[in-house]
């Protein structure tokens, strides 16, 4: 019998090892992982790769583990926003790496990851510092960037409703990164608000089939970085 339940959140991110590349989803806290990027910060696995849309917000989720010295490379689009206090600072003292992608062409870069194409080309970056380093070709008169698909070792991803054999369904625009995330790690785990039976779930609503997940652990009160920044929470306490 199929069953990708994990019992608990601690659990479900026990292997993620020192130096792994890990996918967040997020674009807004509907898709934030709170409690899984926290158990991270436990396990304490250092020198990790995010690939994420941006650096976190206040002192808590991805900002919290930036801050705890775990992360030693982001790629993602926006590494500085309105409540983003932890990344400035550490990026202008050269204690973290940044690879700065276009928003569109990140979320390609992942999409090609877990399809399985290793490049592509994209006119966004052409004739930008972005595009330095990097295989330029034309194609009928317009110049193109080369850049590489991304796949991750882990993805960690937060989901609506899930079954047990992990099919997911998501909260508006947790589906800007996760469902792709979903496809381009090695191993994907997700929390859930709701867990439900399988077949509870209609098939025309699901959005990431269940092959592309392999543990779900519910969170029926998850944490939102927009009340903890707003109360000044920090992570760990």
């Amino acid at each position: 019998m199929i069953n990708k339940i994990i019992q608990s959140d601690k659990e479900s991110v026990s292997d993620i090892f020192n130096g792994a590349i890990v996918m967040i989803g997020g674009f807004g806290e509907a898709g934030s992982p709170v409690e899984l990027i926290h158990r991270l910060i436990d396990l304490g696995s250092k020198d990790l790769t995010i690939v994420s849309n941006n650096t976190g917000s206040g002192n808590v989720g991805i900002a919290a583990l930036i801050a705890n010295r775990q992360v030693k490379k982001m790629i993602c689009s926006f590494p500085r926003s309105t409540n983003s206090v932890v990344f400035p600072e550490l990026y202008r003292n050269g204690e973290i790496e940044l690879e700065l992608v276009p928003q569109g062409t990140l979320a390609e870069r992942i999409r090609a990851g877990g399809a399985g194409i290793p490049a592509f080309y994209t006119p966004s970056s052409v004739n930008t510092p972005l595009a330095d380093g990097k295989e330029i070709r034309e194609f009928d008169g317009q110049s193109y960037v080369m850049e590489y698909g991304i796949r991750a070792d882990f993805s960690l991803v937060k989901c609506h409703t899930a079954d047990r054999y992990g099919n997911l369904t998501y909260n508006k625009t947790a589906r800007n990164f996760s469902p792709i995330m979903c496809t381009a790690a090695e191993i994907t785990i997700v929390q859930t608000k709701h867990l439900v039976e399988p077949g509870d779930i209609d098939p025309e609503v699901v959005i990431t089939p269940g092959i592309f997940v392999n543990r779900v652990v519910e969170i029926s009160n998850p944490e939102y970085e927009s009340v903890l920044v707003a109360n000044n929470e920090r992570y760990p306490k």
